[in-house]
């Protein structure tokens, strides 16, 4: 298990979420300063610890602990593909538009 990895998924989630270490630490009950350690591996979390922080960044566990999948990936897009089928001509252009700007943002801030 690669702590550092672990450490900086949770902070790379962390900024994309908008939070704080400060506001982080308090949803999951620890101080700052473990959250700091977390984030570069400074020190191991429990597993009590690990739970609480994947339920507040809404992510689940195995995200935090594993690369991407490729099955997942393709998963979403299928998904999205699906989505977008039931759509209007207007409004897959607004969707285009929306996930261009969320990617410029995404591309800026991660």
């Amino acid at each position: 298990m690669d702590y550092y990895e672990i450490g900086q998924k949770i902070r790379k989630i962390r900024k994309a979420r908008g939070l704080s270490q400060e506001k982080l630490a308090e949803k999951v009950g620890i101080s700052v300063t473990h959250m700091s350690h977390i984030e570069t591996a400074n020190t191991k979390m429990s597993l009590s610890t690990f739970a609480k922080l994947a339920s507040a960044l809404e992510v689940r566990t195995d995200e935090l602990l594993y690369d991407d999948r490729p099955e997942d990936r393709q998963t979403s897009i299928t998904y999205i593909t699906e989505l977008l089928d039931n759509c209007s001509t207007q409004q897959v252009r607004i969707i285009e538009d929306v996930v261009k700007a969320v990617k410029e943002s995404l591309n800026k801030n991660i």
